[in-house]
C-alpha cells in the first residue's frame, strides 16, 4: 500500500436452522455507489429487530467491500476493484489487499447480489448478466438458468449480456495474437461477478440508478429482499418475475476504442441512448466519421478514455433472453 491506513474489512453472516444456498450481497465495491451500504444496513437492522428472519440457508452481507473508496467518497482508492479481481501473492495497492480478502470469502458462497449505482443524469436501473451455458475459455458457466431467474425477479425490466466477450474482442483486438498479453489483459477484465462464477457460483450486477438518486437505495433494498425470498432463505412468498412483455434485454456485440486523444464523440451520448445503423457517434482525429455499423443503443460511451481503451460499446436487442 502507498501509505499505512487504518482500515478494516468486515462481513456479517446469518445462517438459517434449515438448508439453503449460501448467498452474499455487497455494497460499495466503488466507494461512491453507496445505494446498496444503506439498503444493506436496513436489511441488517430488520433481521436484528426480528422483522426479518433467515429460515434457510445463509446470507453474508458485506456493507462496504472497499472501505478505502468509501472513506474517500470516490469510485476507486488506488485503483479499480471491479477490474483484475484475482488473489495476489504480492499485493501492490489498497485494492490487492481488498482481491485478498474478497475473493476467498467469495469462493465460500454459491449465489452473489453485487449492488452499484451509474453516473449518467438519466436512466433506470439495470441488471448485467452472465453468459450461457458453456465450455468456452473464457467464462465457462453451468448456472445460467439460475442466475436468469433470480435477475428477473430482482424488480427491475432491463437486462444486459455479453460483458465479457465483448471486452475480449477488444482485448484480442489490441494484443495483436500476442497470447501472453492477452491472457493478462483478460484477466483485468475480472470483477466480483467473473470471480464469483469462476469459482462455481453465479453472480449478478445490479445498476440501481445514478449515484445521488433518492430512490437508489429502495431499488437495492427490494432487489436484496426479493433475493432472499426467491431463494427461500426467509419465509415469505416468492416474487413474480418481470413478464417477458415488459422486459428489454440487451446483448453487448461490439466494442469500439478511441485511437487518438483527439478522437471525439459527436454528442453527449449518455448509456442506452439509441442509435441508427449510420447514424455518426463521433469522428476520429483525422476527420474520419464514427458511425453505428447497426441499430442498437450505445453503453458506457467514455469521453475521457485514453488511446488504446474502450471509447463505446454497441448492444443490440437480445429477444430470447431468460428463455433459452
Amino acid at each position: 500500500m502507498s501509505s499505512p491506513r487504518k482500515l478494516q474489512f468486515k462481513s456479517v453472516n446469518y445462517t438459517g436452522l434449515g438448508q439453503g444456498p449460501r448467498v452474499i450481497i455487497m455494497g460499495a465495491t466503488h466507494g461512491n455507489e453507496t445505494c446498496g451500504t444503506k439498503a444493506i444496513l436496513r436489511v441488517m437492522e430488520e433481521i436484528d429487530s426480528g422483522k426479518l428472519y433467515i429460515a434457510a440457508g445463509s446470507v453474508t452481507f458485506v456493507p462496504i467491500v472497499n472501505p478505502l473508496a468509501y472513506a474517500q467518497n470516490t469510485r476507486s482508492g488506488d485503483r479499480n476493484l471491479n477490474r483484475d479481481l484475482f488473489p495476489k501473492a504480492d499485493p501492490q495497492d489498497f485494492e490487492d489487499h481488498v482481491g485478498n480478502w474478497l475473493c476467498p470469502l467469495l469462493a465460500q458462497h454459491e449465489v452473489l447480489l453485487d449492488l452499484h449505482s451509474f453516473n449518467a443524469k438519466n436512466g433506470e436501473p439495470f441488471c448485467m448478466v452472465g453468459p450461457l451455458n458453456n465450455d468456452g475459455p473464457l467464462e465457462p458457466f453451468r448456472h445460467a438458468e439460475k442466475e436468469r431467474a433470480l435477475a428477473r425477479r430482482l424488480g427491475v425490466r432491463r437486462f444486459v449480456t455479453g460483458w465479457l466477450a465483448t471486452y475480449g474482442q477488444g482485448v484480442k483486438r489490441r494484443s495483436r495474437g500476442n497470447a501472453a498479453e492477452l491472457e493478462t489483459v483478460l484477466r483485468y477484465g475480472m470483477g466480483t461477478t467473473e470471480y464469483m462464477r469462476s469459482t462455481g457460483g453465479y453472480a449478478l450486477t445490479l445498476e440501481c440508478g445514478q449515484h445521488e438518486d433518492p430512490t437508489a437505495p429502495q431499488v437495492a433494498y427490494r432487489a436484496i429482499v426479493n433475493t432472499l425470498a426467491f431463494l427461500k432463505l426467509i419465509d415469505a412468498p416468492e416474487p413474480a418475475p418481470v413478464p417477458f412483455e415488459e422486459m428489454e434485454a440487451l446483448a453487448m456485440v461490439a466494442v469500439h476504442d478511441k485511437l487518438d486523444a483527439n478522437d471525439q464523440f459527436s454528442r453527449a451520448w449518455s448509456s442506452f441512448d439509441t442509435v441508427a445503423e449510420g447514424e455518426q457517434i463521433g469522428v476520429r482525429a483525422d476527420g474520419t466519421p464514427v458511425v453505428a455499423e447497426f441499430s442498437g443503443r450505445i453503453l458506457f460511451p467514455d469521453t475521457n478514455a485514453a488511446p488504446n481503451h474502450e471509447w463505446y460499446y454497441l448492444t443490440r436487442p437480445n429477444p430470447q433472453f431468460g428463455r433459452e
